[in-house]
């Protein structure tokens, strides 16, 4: 039995003008609302897990779903908000006027949610709970279907991958990072 975690496709928002917190909110919608660039090629690896999957699962955010489409058009999937990335967390008012970079706001933020600050968000103990829930249903659909693949997020695949190994799986420590990238977990009988 095998669980694949696959992180979705680079995102169709290519904007990255210095933002105020206010707009980064705004940028977040934008970038849920869009795709994922096609690729010329995909990691082997990537594709291979893809195409011997009995299940692939995605959440239910536009790049996961249409990440799971483009590894394979032919796949039947199933889309769950179960599976949704980890939430930042809004108005910290420390920021005010300051203007940043989307993937700046994101690791101070990021950051400001390791180290306990979940304003109007999913807390960090929130999301490992739900990353439990996440595995057992991921073991769930193993148990049927032998070798299933998630077609998820950087953050949420590491947080589902850690309950993964505490019940044993055996896989990669770390899951990738990079856009595309498959890190497959097993349980041997």
């Amino acid at each position: 039995m095998e669980i694949s975690l696959i992180r979705h496709g680079k995102s169709q928002l290519t904007e990255n003008d210095k933002i105020t917190f206010a707009e980064f909110k705004k940028w977040v919608e934008k970038y849920d609302f869009n795709g994922v660039f096609e690729e010329s090629t995909y990691p082997k690896v990537t594709i291979e897990k893809v195409a011997t999957a009995k299940l692939v699962v995605t959440s239910d955010l536009k790049r996961s779903i249409v990440s799971a489409g483009l590894l394979n058009p032919k796949t039947k999937t199933i889309s769950d908000p179960l599976f949704r990335e980890t939430e930042l967390p809004a108005n910290p008012t420390i920021f005010f006027n300051i203007k940043l970079k989307p993937n700046n706001w994101a690791v101070i933020l990021r950051l400001l949610w390791f180290s306990g600050y979940s304003n109007k968000c999913e807390s960090l103990k929130q999301a490992k709970l739900r990353a439990k829930k996440a595995s057992q249903q991921l073991i769930s659909y193993t148990n049927e279907h032998k070798s299933v693949v998630l077609v998820g997020h950087g953050f949420f695949n590491m947080l589902i991958a850690n309950e993964l190994q505490k019940m044993g799986w055996k896989g990669k420590r770390k899951t990738g990072a990079r856009h595309w990238s498959c890190t497959t977990y097993s349980l041997l009988n």
